[in-house]
């Protein structure tokens, strides 16, 4: 009798698993609706920016030189936690062509150049931040 109980037990307690890793399953589908577009951004501002250093390797943003024609479009995007800023101008000098203000993390700004010429840029809350756009 003994051997019985435990062995509809074993059976019951395999059924139960197989019924519930599959019922489960249905949990771990991906939700497509969920998931965020992948933004394109020509210049990134990444990750840990905000503290000095970056400027060192030149990181502050990627790439810190781009090359567009006249008449396109450059976007940046804001990959730190932190704010930042694409300022025309160098830090203390500004040069009033053109400010993002504050972009917030994973916001973007995009500005089209019409006119050839270097636009030097850098950040309003981090000087060590600069970079520059060459239009040709």
């Amino acid at each position: 009798m003994i051997k019985k109980i435990i062995t509809v037990a074993i059976v019951l307690s395999i059924f139960c698993i197989i019924v519930g890793l599959s019922l489960s399953d249905s949990n771990f589908k991906e939700n497509t609706s969920d998931v965020e577009p992948i933004v394109k951004a020509d210049v990134i501002m990444p990750t840990k920016v905000s503290r000095p250093g970056c400027d060192v390797k030149d990181i502050c943003y990627i790439p810190s030189s781009i090359v567009t024609q006249k008449g396109k479009s450059i976007t940046w995007i804001n990959e730190d936690s932190s704010f930042h800023t694409v300022t025309s101008g160098f830090y203390g000098e500004p040069t009033d062509l053109f400010d993002s203000g504050y972009l917030d993390p994973y916001q973007t700004y995009t500005l089209s150049f019409d006119e050839s010429g270097i636009y030097d840029y850098f950040c309003t809350l981090h000087p060590w931040m600069k970079a520059q756009v060459i239009v040709e």
